[in-house]
């Protein structure tokens, strides 16, 4: 994965020419990505860089509430201590802002493409049930299916609930199920039997079909987009 370390910016030498090095080996990498049509986790990654270099042009200060899970909170407490030292010296927070002020833009344009790229598999992707849906499609199958393959990933789907300080959020936890093969006499509809009778736990369960018109890579973009666009249907039904 094209990787730019959290601390870029107070981490080794504060210099404008090491951090230009430093992201634009970072874009190229990621440029490489979305030209395979890659999206995650990059994309993900954009924005959260994005977003922080934001804040700290914005407030002089890190944005807490954009740093990944994946940090911990002593990672997070000595990037905080690394900054705060550096804002008290002048010559050292102009090279940050130097720094912020260049890579702004650079962000921003690879976020650009990479949300032109999300569009173009999202336009790509159809979405439709499978079946009766349940009142509430909280817990359900998701079949995904490229459109020349003949093979169906099934996965297993849960809606979740996630706070901020601020509001409430769904996501979608998944489970791999089972690759069944599509034909004539074993439709959608038929698969969606076999898994009725086989959980017991889901008697009935909502089932979405997501077909995809291209290619995509599996793993990095169309399980990723296929789901969010699933939770966005399904906060459509939920929230009536």
């Amino acid at each position: 994965m094209a990787q730019l370390d959290p601390n870029w910016i107070t981490t080794g030498m504060i210099d404008f020419e090491y951090k230009k090095y430093l992201l634009l080996a970072y874009l190229q990498k990621i440029g490489i990505h979305f030209n395979d049509k890659q999206l995650y986790p990059f994309l993900s990654d954009l924005v959260f860089h994005y977003n922080n270099l934001l804040s700290i042009k914005q407030n002089k200060t890190m944005a807490v509430n954009s740093f990944p899970k994946k940090i911990s909170q002593i990672e997070f407490q000595n990037f905080k201590l690394e900054y705060e030292k550096l804002i008290q010296d002048d010559d050292y927070m102009a090279e940050i802002e130097n720094i912020v002020d260049y890579a702004l833009p650079k962000l921003k344009d690879y976020l650009k493409e990479g949300k032109d790229l999300y569009e173009f598999v999202e336009e790509n992707l159809l979405l439709y049930p499978v079946g009766v849906l349940p009142i509430k499609p909280t817990n359900g199958y998701i079949f995904l299916k490229e459109k020349e393959k003949p093979d169906v990933k099934i996965y297993e789907y849960a809606v979740t609930i996630f706070e901020s300080a601020d509001e409430k959020f769904r996501g979608l936890k998944t489970q791999y199920v089972s690759t069944c093969f599509i034909s004539i006499v074993n439709t959608f509809e038929m698969m969606k039997v076999d898994l009725i009778k086989s959980n017991k736990d889901l008697p009935n369960p909502a089932t979405y079909a997501i077909e995809s018109e291209i290619t995509f890579p599996f793993e990095e973009t169309l399980l990723p987009i296929a789901k969010r666009m699933l939770v966005k249907k399904l906060s459509e039904s939920l929230d009536k």
